[in-house]
């Protein structure tokens, strides 16, 4: 039997990345099938509402202005995101900090901390108003092939379904990306990541913190609950044996050495979720298509937690792709044709890779032990907050504002 063909894009993965391109070429009268595993949507009523969700992102002024142009900003709005206006960041081993605040960079906010069920919630709300989307849950593929020069691909259902194009937006460790026999390029940074939610006895104002410390970075990200600002997400980048320590003490414990991790700046620290712990594995795929295939989010690159940055480029991601994909359309070329796919690989993978090399520099560098190394980055922290200019530079990097939203995207 021939497979279902009436898509024009087949995108595998619903969660934050696969959705925005969904919304994106839904817009644009795009027919788009959005695969999902996941048995059902998240649960609208919950998402934002009660306790915080482990999962957060760091989203960017550009991300925000994609996601407003979905109308997935102001639902986000009603349920709960937090904006930051400054930064601080200091060696826990030394004396080096640099901060960083919105009026430097001559922006409102540096970014808003968001707990990913909420913008997941807010975009599959916008989906349900587009009718050439449609949504299956509980879809698996278990296989790809090629037929008639189009992507075929075999549900664990026993459907299967065919288009110009797939995408893969299915994570870090992307089935589909191998099933493609796409290579990737990776290493294990040594360091797992300690994700839990705290309650601190001072009000954040508004800061993001992160300190640099013998074993690994530990950020504290603000979230405001009901109105509340004594609210942090946690993530610890650490040794794998420090994380089992960690994750093995009692609430009291735990938050007893996030407070002192973070110098004692916010008070007493409890932790208020359970500490989870995950394998920090940097990737990068060695080529973002194929003809009818391409990659894109965590299915191309994997990035260290340090900076933040991983939702962030993979909404670039998706709006470069669909930016490509709607002028393909325009000139009457196929959606799957590999040249044409070629210049959004282009446009992406040197901006991800430069990112990738820039955080596993970082990740070395302040993980490094020599008094020496300990001198010089002390030295470039403080460097960096007395010069202007660089200053003004690494602010408007962490706030997306070097990046070039597409003109479709807007």
């Amino acid at each position: 039997m021939a497979g279902e063909t009436e898509n024009d894009v087949i995108i595998v993965g619903g969660g934050m990345v696969g959705a925005t391109l969904a919304g994106l070429l839904g817009r644009a009268g795009m027919s788009v099938t959005l695969l999902d595993a996941r048995p059902s949507p998240v649960d609208a009523e919950a998402a934002g509402r009660g306790p915080a969700d482990l999962r957060v992102s760091a989203l960017t002024p550009v991300s925000q202005r994609l996601l407003e142009g979905l109308g997935a900003w102001a639902m986000m709005r009603e349920r709960r995101v937090t904006p930051y206006c400054h930064m601080r960041v200091w060696d826990g081993e030394g004396t080096g900090e640099v901060s960083f605040s919105a009026d430097q960079a001559g922006l409102p906010v540096l970014g808003h901390i968001v707990e990913n069920d909420v913008v997941v919630s807010a975009l599959e709300a916008c989906l349900t108003e587009l009718p050439t989307v449609r949504r299956r849950f509980s879809a698996r593929v278990v296989g790809l092939e090629t037929r008639h020069g189009d992507p075929v691909l075999h549900l664990e259902d026993g459907k299967r379904l065919q288009a110009p194009l797939v995408v893969a937006a299915d994570g870090a460790r992307s089935p589909l990306r191998k099933m493609a026999g796409i290579e990737t390029r990776s290493h294990d940074t040594g360091q797992e990541a300690l994700v839990t939610s705290v309650r601190t006895e001072r009000p954040h104002g508004g800061v993001a913190r992160q300190a640099f410390l013998a074993d690994g970075p530990l950020a504290f990200l603000p979230l405001t609950l009901d109105g509340d600002e004594r609210h942090c997400s946690i993530v610890w980048s650490t040794s794998p044996g420090e994380a089992e320590r960690l994750t093995a003490l009692s609430s009291e414990s735990l938050g007893a050495e996030l407070e002192a991790g973070i110098g004692a700046c916010l008070g007493r620290v409890t932790p208020v979720d359970r500490a989870v712990c995950l394998p920090l594995t940097q990737r990068h795929a060695e080529r973002y298509t194929l003809p009818g295939l391409a990659l894109v989010g965590d299915a191309a690159h994997s990035i260290h937690p340090l900076a933040g940055q991983g939702a962030n480029l993979g909404l670039m991601d998706v709006a470069v792709l669909a930016e490509t994909l709607l002028e393909a359309r325009r000139r009457g070329i196929a959606l799957g044709d590999e040249a044409w796919l070629a210049r959004y690989a282009r446009r992406r993978r040197g901006d991800n890779a430069t990112m990738l090399r820039l955080m596993d520099a970082f990740r070395l560098l302040f993980g490094a032990r020599h008094p020496a190394l300990t001198l010089a980055r002390n030295l470039g922290l403080s460097g960096v907050d007395r010069l202007g200019p660089v200053k003004r530079l690494l602010m408007q990097q962490a706030a997306g504002q070097r990046g070039r939203l597409p003109v479709t995207c807007r």
